[in-house]
């Protein structure tokens, strides 16, 4: 019985890339980011080896035995000096007995993992065109990836297009089996401070300064700063049209998807969005130190309009905030009230690696292996889904800052009837389904990250 039912939860994670742990006492699954995203896309898949890049590569055995040696003698030489742990301030104190009383959560979540040795087993093999892809992907002229954020600081911004170049046909209705023709000329359209949608029922190839991109099925994006994200409150569309140009817009039949955008097209009492992901550009000295990505101060954050998003039947809000306790109350006694949202449940990220383990150690003060996704409700009036309760999701990090996909972790707990309305805030990948904002939300769409979907993949040129 038992290993019957385990050989279903396999079955389902390689359909659905998401493992739940039946027997578990506590609320856990484990991700593989890859299977989830490559649901979006038919004609492509996003690249394992790439995504995996910090936690796969060919001497991760030596790696491992590296590390394992280091620590042996770090940890001889600490034996030897005994020095006394450093005394924490009150701030920190209070982080510790935060981290306390999610420690047993983790580890029961960690023991739920070790435990699965048909899933242990298949970890190691989540990056597999690792070997052979790799050397096919090299380029033989690097090249620089352009800069949004920067381009979107210039004055010739607005003068900035992107082609997109729609399929010759695409299935409407995926039980009528229905074919809609259309035209497959590259439209060309205002990259930044426009909403540039695809509405079809397959993803879309675009261009930009000389790079292909990979725009998901029925999934649109609106890419500026902070300064313009009052564009996409419903409200302002309806008061004053000419603030905005749909410039792309294929009406298509819905295949039981969110369809975010249909309120910039035909606004109505409805108009909004359910669940509302946020992931903002904290203030953070190593991502500053790295050069990884602009960071905003706090206080930035207290202009969001999230109340203007909610949708009429409320909305379930998700942050991802750091282990900063400082940051944990800013969130909770400012920013939480400003936007008129209330505090529910935690959902943790716990990131393993390849072998199973933690990728530090679960006490480090500084560099806990977790990071918190904050649940709250707004103007939430009936059809909620059930009682939140912290839960975790484990999975394999991808690259720095990128957040594994939990929307449909949280589509249960969507307050309203019917798909809800999606949208991701500060976004630098895309979903189908999703409305996308931020001044990067292409950054993971770049066809570098991507193999077309054949058995033999070959990779965009």
């Amino acid at each position: 019985m038992a290993e019957s039912e385990t050989s279903d939860q396999l079955a389902a994670f390689f359909q659905s890339g998401i493992y739940r742990f039946s027997n578990c006492a506590v609320s856990v699954v484990f991700m593989d980011p890859v299977r989830v995203l490559n649901r979006s896309y038919s004609r492509f898949r996003v690249s394992p080896s790439t995504y995996y890049s910090r936690f796969f590569s060919s001497n991760l055995a030596a790696d491992f035995a590296h590390r394992e040696t280091e620590l042996s003698s770090s940890s001889k030489k600490r034996k030897r000096k005994e020095k006394k742990p450093p005394l924490l301030n009150e701030r920190e104190q209070a982080a510790d007995q935060r981290h306390q009383l999610a420690r047993p959560l983790l580890l029961k979540a960690h023991e739920c993992l070790i435990g699965a040795s048909e899933l242990l087993g298949i970890l190691r093999s989540l990056s597999c065109d690792s070997s052979s892809m790799a050397e096919r992907r090299k380029p033989t002229v690097v090249e620089t990836e352009p800069s949004f954020v920067e381009l979107g600081k210039v004055w010739q911004a607005p003068l900035y297009e992107i082609a997109l170049k729609f399929p010759r046909s695409c299935r409407s209705n995926e039980n009528e089996g229905d074919i809609v023709d259309q035209c497959c000329d590259p439209g060309l359209v205002p990259v930044f401070n426009n909403l540039v949608v695809n509405e079809t029922g397959d993803e879309v190839e675009a261009e930009f300064l000389s790079r292909k991109y990979v725009i998901p099925l029925e999934s649109c994006f609106y890419m500026s700063d902070l300064g313009k994200i009052q564009n996409l409150i419903p409200e302002v569309y309806n008061a004053d049209a000419k603030n905005v140009q749909v410039l792309v817009y294929i009406p298509m039949v819905s295949r039981n998807r969110c369809n975010p955008f249909c309120w910039f097209v035909a606004a109505d009492s409805g108009s909004g969005f359910n669940l509302i992901l946020i992931d903002p550009p904290w203030e953070n000295a190593s991502a500053h130190q790295k050069l990884m990505y602009p960071t905003l101060p706090n206080r930035y954050f207290l202009s969001l309009p999230i109340k203007k998003l909610v949708h009429s039947d409320g909305a379930l809000v998700g942050l991802w905030v750091t282990n900063w306790e400082r940051l944990r109350n800013f969130v909770l006694e400012e920013l939480f009230p400003s936007w008129g949202v209330t505090y529910a449940a935690s959902l943790f990220w716990l990131k393993v690696k390849a072998d199973g383990s933690l990728t530090s150690d679960l006490d480090l003060f500084h560099h806990r292996p977790y990071e918190c996704l904050l649940l709250a409700y707004c103007n939430t009036k009936s059809g909620m889904g059930g009682t939140m309760e912290d839960q975790v999701v484990i999975s394999i990090p991808g690259d720095y800052s990128r957040k594994p996909p939990v929307g449909e972790l949280l589509q249960k707990y969507v307050p309203g009837v019917g798909p809800p309305r999606c949208i991701e805030l500060f976004a630098r990948e895309m979903m189908a389904g999703w409305a996308s904002w931020g001044n990067e939300p292409l950054h993971f769409q770049d066809s570098h990250y991507f193999l077309l979907n054949h058995e033999d993949p070959v990779v965009l040129q």
